[in-house]
Formats: C-alpha cells, structure tokens, sequence
C-alpha cells in the first residue's frame, strides 16, 4: 500500500515540474485553489486493510499542479494590427497577397516568416501552409473562409515555433478535406488532419470554424493544441482534436463529433506530456470510442462538459451480441471509416473520460453518456468539485489504483457497478449511484463483472490492501448486486449512507473481507436477508441489524423508535426488502428499540430518509434491546457479527 502511494506521489511531483512543448510556462506547478478533507487513517482489520487512506488534497493539488495547461498573452489576444498585416484572397482557384511573408504558387498560399496573416475568401481545391523558420509566431486570422483540399490538409504547418489561428468576430470559416491524402516526402504518412500543424497551435477568437475531415482527424498538433475561444465543430471520422503533447481548453464553444475519440493526447513516450486540461468553454463530445482520451492525466477544473461514447449507455456490453448492437466490437487495429486506427494502443475502448495516470476534477458541470467507463483512470481518479451526472453501459467511474471523493456531487444514474477501485476513500460531496450489479466495488474479485470475459471489464485481482474509507459526505446507493461490495476493509468515522438492495438473497446490501468498523456516522442499509451482514464488534458506534420473517414490498416504511417514544430511524426502502441494518450514534447501550412496519409519517423525505414529523399506523415487527456493539434479530444471513469473512468466496 504504502509503495503504491510512494509509486503515484513520485509520477504526480515529476509531472508538476514539467513543462508542455513550450517549456515550463506551458503548466501550473502551484497548488490546486480547491479544499478537500483529508481522509481518517483507518486501522488494520482481519484480512482486509483499510491502510493508509492518503490526503485527498494533497493527491489533488499534485494532480492540478502537474495537468493544468497555461495561457500566456498571445494565447490570450484575439487581435491584431491590420497595418502590418499581409492580405491573402482566395477566389475560386487562385489566390493574391497583398504584403511580405506569403509565397503564392497556383492555389497553394505558403507563409514564411512570421507575422499576421488576414485570410477572406473561398478557395476550391488548394492549401495554405506554413513553413517559417522565425522564432516569431504566425498569426492567422480567419476572415470568413471557406477552404478545400481533395488530397491534403487543407492548412498545413510545415514548420512554425508556434501558430495561432484567430477566428475574426462574426464570421463564418470552413475547413474541410478528401477521403484520400496524397502528401510526397518527409510528410508522408504524417499529414492526417484538415488542421494540421507541426508545432503549437492555439486556436482564439470571436468567429466560427466548421471543420470537416473526411480522411482522418479533424485538428491535429504535434505539440500542443490549445483553444481559448470561438465556436469550433469538428466532424471527423477518427480523432477530432489530437494534441500530442496536451490538450488546453479555457473557452469557447466546441462540438466535436468522431469516429474514433472526440480529444486525444497521445505522447506516450514523456511522462511528462500527453495531457488534457479543461478550465472554460461549452464542449458537446459525440464519439464512437472514448469521448476524451490523455496518455497521462486528465484535468477539468471548469466549464460545461457533455460526452457520449459508444452509442451511450444504452449501447452497453449487457446488450453484446443482440441484433444493432456492436458494444465492445472494437479491438486492436481497428480501422475507422477513412482508414486509420480508431484508437491508440493495442485495445480500442469507448470510455467518456480517460486517463493513464491521473484523472482530476475540481470544478465542471459534467454529463457522460458511455457503453464503457464513464470515467477510467490507469492509476488515480480524485474528484474535489464539480456536478457530474453520468450512466454507463460498465463502471460509473473506474480507478486502477484510487479513487478519492473530497466534494463536488456524482451522481451515477446508470452503470452495471457505480464506482470501482483497489482503494476507494469518500471525504466530502454529494454521491448517488443507480448500478444492475454491485454499487460500490473494491478490488473486482470474484463478482458478476468478471464473468464470462465480458467485453470492456476491468481485470484486476483482489487485494490485501483494497479497503472502502468513508470519512464524510452524503452516499446513496440502488444496487442490484451488493450495496458495497468490498474485498477487503471498510472504515467509517463520518458522513451518511444509504444503500437500497438488493433484493435477491445471493448479495447483500454489505459485503466485506476483513472488518467493517464503524466509529461515526449514519448507515442504514436494506435489501435481502440471505447474506446480511452487520459491521464488526471492534465498531465503537452501535449497529442494528433486524431480519424480518417475511419480504416487505418496496416504500414500504420502516420505522425505529427507542422506548421512550423517540425516533431514530424512519425510512422507506426504494425495493422490497427483508434485512434492515442500521448504524446511528442515537443508538444507546440497554436501550430496547422497536422496529414498526408500514404506516406513514408527516416528516419530509429526501432518497427516502424521513426527518421531523410524525409517524404512525405502523405494525410492530419485532423488539430488542441494545446489547454490545452489534445486536441482531430474525434469521441471520452471514457472517452477521462481521469479521468472519465470506464463505466460498475468495
């Protein structure tokens, strides 16, 4: 465990020092301006350890620091001199230049030394190239243009220490290109987008471009591809927009539509580069593998963010096989409609955020429509703000190694398991996961998701140091499998959670190897009785656990209420039901509690939880009094004082 962490702070500090193509100013190494908790320590317990749970904001402000793109003046300026400015027209097949730099040739315009660049016009079939060796930047200005080119990129820069397009106010502009390049010398095989350049590329302005690649991507840079303004949309049939170093976005209006993925960053050779950082803008992302993919990390700190991959969630792999339905048919070298590999790597996926390393968000409102991942990261996820809204056709959000919640609010309306990882720690914010199979996994093991080798599952093996952390925060969880399905320890010293489900007895609303110690904290947890289970006897705070001698239809209330007439729990379940466990610190040592069935209360209701008012016309169940840690009524299931494990299960 503590190599792990040792393993994922070293990657997280050596990105915060690097730069991005441009050098250092190209990244922010300060520290993230969002707060987050810092988790509880939980204890060693049976053969599960909840370890170390890590500081989420230290994983954060690492993650930020080393994944936020900067924006220095030129990035910035959407304006421009137009004394000193060369005049290019395009008018049909030819091309006029008014002013120095610019080399005309047929219906091929190439600029040569930098300075400011004013296009208008339409061109049929030709090419505007760059090929400065100048350290000063190209500038050009898209004054309402509408380009061609059947064989190549139809903007090509050649060579540029760095360029930047500015998109005039108000005007219109069009890129589009032919299903076939015919690119001679150096450039073969490397020229694949309609905007495409060698070096850096920022895009800026007021104006509009529509670009349409029809070969392969649609905006394409060697280095890094930044846009901070206009309203730009890309219709690709792979990449729409490829920045091999990163990826930088703090405004504009981008709608990106793509055969293969919507944003790729696909350095995979620097550890150091190969990002994506998202501060501003509206992006609308329509993919048909991943919606965002970064070789290392993924950053969104602000802006309106939409994805759907695959075909959605309803394109999931439960759906392989039947008739229109393709989930997972993807795979290694797959070719998309213009001839070029769908995806990087050696297995196409069509996740909706997508990290190798790292994937933060502070900030965001975020909606994420996948038949993969909606949100996957080889090594760490840490969310810390934003509003993400989400369904899955897999895993809501998947970490490798963690995955850390200090705030923000997640809402999983779909997904075959909500949240899945080896380590995962709540601190703060606001959590509701709707999942088919188990709610919350830690370390995979031996559940539903690894049966049959279903297309897209992730595959790792269960763990001694895989553990569940809640230290804080506000957690539901509708579950068709188990609640919490945990291979390994779980911790509790604060927060809420509510698990409904499930309502077959083969899972249980809790499922855990090792210990589940509880300290703090509300849970109330109801589904079947056939494999209940309670917290541990090594809990400081008391638990209730009540199997009922007959199924209860779903919103029907459970009540419990101590023998002086105080309520501590009034709660109506989302599913049918058999098993109530609840864990309150109103709960007190010889106390006799009474569990009511039915009836109806005058209290408000959020995710079924009753507060104030009063309740009545309620059956009486069952009474007990409070004795140990635990205490138990009806049929057990198992393991039903905690801590003897799972039997049969590995």
């Amino acid at each position: 465990m503590k190599k792990v962490l040792a393993l994922l702070m070293a990657l997280l500090l050596a990105l915060s020092v690097a730069a991005c193509g441009e050098g250092t100013s190209d990244i922010t190494t300060s520290a993230s301006t969002a707060t987050t908790a810092t988790a509880e320590t939980p204890t060693t317990g049976g053969t599960g350890t909840a370890g170390e749970a890590g500081n989420l904001e230290q994983t954060v402000d690492a993650a930020a620091g080393a994944l936020r793109a900067t924006y220095n003046s030129e990035d910035l300026d959407a304006s421009w001199d137009v004394s000193s400015a060369t005049r290019i027209t395009l008018s049909g097949d030819s091309i006029s230049c008014d002013g120095l730099g610019a080399v005309v040739e047929g219906s091929t315009v190439t600029v040569v030394a930098g300075g400011t660049y004013i296009l208008s016009g339409a061109l049929t079939d030709g090419q505007i190239v760059v090929n400065s060796a100048d350290q000063e930047t190209v500038k050009l200005v898209l004054d309402g243009v509408e380009i061609a080119c059947a064989d190549s990129a139809p903007v090509y820069v050649m060579a540029a220490d760095k360029v930047i397009v500015t998109l005039a106010d108000g005007t219109q502009n069009a890129l589009s290109d032919g299903a076939t390049y015919l690119v001679e010398g150096e450039a073969a095989g490397e020229v694949d987008a309609a905007l495409f350049s060698k070096g850096d590329l920022t895009i800026n302005g007021g104006g509009a471009l529509v670009v349409t690649a029809n070969y392969n991507d649609g905006i394409s840079s060697k280095d890094n591809l930044k846009i901070t303004g206009g309203t730009i949309t890309v219709d690709a049939v792979n990449d729409a927009l490829k920045g091999r170093d990163c990826i930088g976005i703090k405004d504009g209006i981008v709608t990106l539509t793509a055969g293969g993925d919507g944003m790729q960053s696909n350095n995979d050779e620097d550890q150091q580069r190969g990002y994506v950082s998202l501060d501003g803008g509206v992006i609308e992302i329509t993919a048909g593998t991943d919606g965002i993919q970064a070789e290392t990390g993924l950053l969104i700190a602000g802006g309106t963010i939409d994805v759907q991959s695959g075909g959605g969630s309803a394109n999931s792999s439960s759906n392989s096989g039947t008739a229109g339905n393709t989930w997972g048919a993807w795979g290694a070298g797959e070719a998309s409609q213009g001839g070029q590999a769908a995806a990087t790597g050696t297995t196409a996926s069509a996740k909706g955020l997508k990290a190798g390393t790292a994937l933060a968000i502070v900030g965001g409102t975020i909606s994420l429509d996948c038949s993969d991942d909606a949100i996957h990261s080889n090594g760490s996820v840490a969310i810390s703000g934003g509003a993400i809204t989400l369904a899955s056709g897999d895993d809501g959000v998947h970490a490798d190694a963690s995955l850390e919640m200090g705030g923000g609010e997640l809402n999983v309306t779909t997904s075959y398991e909500g949240l899945e990882s080896a380590q995962i720690t709540v601190n703060e914010g606001t959590l509701h996961v709707q999942s088919s199979d188990d709610g919350i996994n830690v370390a995979g093991g031996a559940d539903g998701s690894a049966v049959d080798g279903r297309p897209g599952q992730n595959t790792f093996t269960v763990s001694g140091d895989g553990y569940l952390s809640i230290n804080g925060g506000y957690i539901t969880v509708d579950a068709g499998g188990d609640g919490l399905d945990i291979n390994g320890a779980i911790l509790m010293t604060d927060g809420t959670v509510l698990i409904n489900g499930p309502t077959d007895d083969g899972n249980g609303s809790i499922d855990y190897l090792g210990e589940c110690t509880i300290s703090g904290g509300f849970l109330v947890a109801v589904g079947s009785a056939g494999m209940a289970m309670a917290p541990s006897a090594s809990s400081t705070q008391h638990a209730l656990l009540v199997n009922l001698p007959s199924v209860q239809a779903a919103i029907t209330l459970v009540h419990v209420e101590a023998e002086d007439g105080s309520g501590v729990l009034t709660f109506a379940p989302a599913k049918q039901y058999q098993s109530v466990l609840l864990c309150s610190p109103d709960l007190q040592e010889g106390t006799t509690y009474t569990v009511y069935l039915g009836g109806s209360s005058s209290g408000s209701v959020t995710d079924g939880l009753y507060t104030g008012g009063a309740y009545g016309g309620g059956v009486e169940s069952t009474s007990l009094a409070l004795s140990g840690m635990i205490t138990t009524s009806g049929a057990a299931g198992r393991g039903a004082v905690g801590g003897a494990g799972r039997p049969g299960r590995p």
